[in-house]
């Protein structure tokens, strides 16, 4: 869909906002953000509604107990982070552009998703 590469001082509830407000029209039917823990609180629920004032945030919280349950919404971004992982240029921060940052982001997405079309197809 879409990816944001900032500075490392700026916070990922920033960051998100920023994200979600170059959203903005593109996809009218976003309807509902997951989010981590992070992502909770007033700063990042007001800029959210600045910028998408449709979108609904439900923040995906890990149980209290200490041993490992696999939460169903949050399994589904930390699986595409680690299919994203798997490609050398993006597994080390090597880049000192944030567009070519972006760019090698865009590639790997794109390797994935026509991988995925050609094994479905046949």
């Amino acid at each position: 869909m879409q990816a944001v590469v900032h500075a490392a001082n700026l916070q990922d509830r920033d960051g998100g906002v920023l994200l979600m407000s170059t959203l903005f029209g593109l996809y009218p039917f976003l309807l509902k953000l997951y989010a981590d823990a992070g992502y909770q609180g007033p700063k990042f629920r007001d800029g959210l509604k600045e910028a998408c004032r449709t979108v609904n945030v439900e923040i995906v919280k890990r149980p209290e107990l200490h041993k490992f349950v696999v939460l169903p919404k949050r399994w589904i971004v930390e699986r595409t982070i680690a299919w994203l992982n798997r490609c050398r240029r993006l597994a080390k921060d090597w880049e000192c552009r944030n567009r070519s940052a972006l760019a090698f982001l865009r590639w790997a997405s794109i390797r994935l998703m026509l991988r995925r079309l050609c094994r479905n197809s046949e």
